[in-house]
């Protein structure tokens, strides 16, 4: 392609990009949804503006000369020769490539509206499988997994899930020797990256990389300045930290560093101040200061602790600074447990058929909004994208149902003429229905309760050989036994007699 053509094609894309991007800012959407997609689509078209515009910057600087070169032979020469240069070259690639399809940009760029041609458009699917169903499209945190991660940490008290929500972003409860375990660091790692993730799926808008750039320079700045809660400067010998307890009393944690050791007594710490070992450290550490680092592994290994708490200690921050931003919505999160613990379990099953049947109530009307006023019609036409089994009412069952049965999953028989069955139930019920029943038939299979999780032709057919060959093998076995007749006229084989007469029973 020409250099000017290219600069045309792209301007013309970034005209439509930022029309389409006017296009969905002035909707106003009905549901949650429904925003987070016109959002995530207005986020893809600005990183594609962004990325479009660096390209046609670059052709503009003809850093290789190429425009130029363009320019001069479109001045200089005739143009019209030019042209049909131009055109040869255009329809000896059309030849070459008769099928190469052409970009529609006014095409690529529409917005389809949800139900057309009965499908699901793409930007719906992709928030559908971007969430949770814990999470509600955004509306509510799912960290159902980080609270087991945080049960299974030592030494923390057992709460429940309701209480966790309130206490997953304070980090007093914990001593230095807790924070010090690599499950601690792992737990703040998942909770982080869960809570950044989330971010950036329900504000697409608000620049997340800014804001989590903001939240780091804000933590190395109080980090450098020893005002990061929870971690202030420490002496060299030890650290004393008073932190309030469950029970309203203060618990004192000490920490030695010239022993690397931490106690939670003051008694017993004090006890060890005292002790020939933690004088014989302290001097050694001591000694290695005054002599500008002779000791190079107890340099390194307090830089390695240094670095240590700093990683603890920024992902707590980030932790704490995110939960702050997204306030709302753990405030619902903690509502919305609160009152799924008070639902019984026929609630929470209408409470999902009645999120499905909002989710899809949408779509549903905007395909129908074809100016029909038959009411028969509307009611014959069921709305099932998804191809949902039909319940007994003739509509489709919930989703919940149909992936809680596995009915998603596929089930091939080869003895029933390649049948699929859809799920595991339908799966294991067939085996006694007619049709594999006929098929085993079919291949001279009489007993058909052994073949069982067998759909191959070649299996049932070499095991049912085998199962043959040992009735024969046994037959033969039985014709060929000798038998042996005791004085009180028993009937018994030769073996068994020798054995009864070895052992004087005879």
């Amino acid at each position: 392609m020409a250099v000017l053509e290219e600069q045309r094609s792209l301007c013309e894309d970034l005209e439509r990009l930022e029309q389409a991007c006017a296009d969905r800012i002035l909707e106003e959407p009905k549901t949650i949804r429904d925003r987070l997609a016109r959002d995530h689509q207005i986020c893809k078209f600005v990183d594609r503006f962004q990325q479009q515009s660096q390209r046609l910057l670059t052709l503009k600087t003809d850093t290789d000369g190429n425009l130029q070169k363009e320019l001069d032979s479109l001045t200089t020469h005739d143009p019209f020769e030019e042209f049909y240069k131009q055109l040869a070259t255009m329809k000896s690639f059309h030849r070459r490539y008769p099928n190469e399809p052409v970009e529609n940009l006014e095409r690529a760029y529409r917005r389809r509206p949800p139900g057309e041609n009965g499908v699901i458009p793409d930007y719906l699917s992709e928030i559908d499988s971007m969430f949770t169903g814990e999470e509600s499209n955004g509306r509510f945190f799912d960290l159902t997994q980080s609270h087991e991660e945080y049960l299974n940490l030592p030494s923390v008290k057992r709460i429940t899930y309701l209480q966790y929500m309130s206490v997953f972003d304070k980090f007093m409860q914990f001593n230095r020797s807790q924070k010090m375990n690599e499950k601690y660091f792992q737990y703040l790692t998942g909770v982080a990256n869960y809570l950044e993730s989330f971010l950036r799926r329900t504000r697409p808008l608000d620049d997340p990389d800014k804001i989590v750039a903001k939240i780091e320079s804000e933590f190395t700045q109080a980090w450098e300045k020893g005002q990061v809660p929870n971690w202030g400067k420490n002496g060299p010998e030890a650290t004393v930290k008073v932190e309030e307890s469950n029970n309203g009393a203060d618990s004192v944690e000490l920490f030695c560093f010239a022993c690397q050791k931490g106690f939670s007594n003051k008694n017993v710490y004090d006890h060890h101040t005292s002790s020939k070992k933690h004088k014989k450290n302290a001097a050694a550490l001591d000694q290695t200061a005054s002599s500008n680092g002779i000791n190079q592994d107890i340099a390194q290994k307090a830089e390695l602790a240094h670095l240590k708490d700093r990683a603890i200690a920024e992902r707590e921050w980030r932790i704490t600074k995110l939960t702050e931003l997204m306030k709302e919505q753990r405030d619902a999160t903690t509502t919305n447990v609160e009152r799924k613990q008070s639902l019984t379990e026929r609630e929470r099953q209408m409470e999902l058929e009645a999120l499905y049947a909002e989710s899809s109530e949408a779509p549903q009307t905007a395909g129908d909004g074809d100016g029909s006023d038959d009411d028969g019609d509307d009611d014959s036409k069921i709305y099932n994208p998804l191809k949902l089994p039909l319940a007994w009412d003739g509509k489709p069952i919930p989703y919940w149902l149909y992936k809680l049965h596995g009915l998603g999953v596929e089930f091939p028989c080869e003895i029933c003429g390649n049948f699929v069955y859809m799920g595991r139930r339908a799966f294991d019920k067939h085996f006694n229905e007619h049709r594999h029943i006929h098929g085993l038939r079919c291949l001279g299979i009489t007993n058909t309760t052994l073949f069982r999780e067998i759909t191959k032709i070649d299996e049932a057919q070499r095991l049912w050989e085998k199962l043959e060959g040992d009735k024969k093998r046994l037959k033969v076995q039985a014709e060929t036994v000798e038998e042996m007749e005791d004085a009180q006229g028993n009937v018994m084989p030769r073996k068994v007699f020798e054995d009864l007469q070895k052992q004087g029973l005879l």
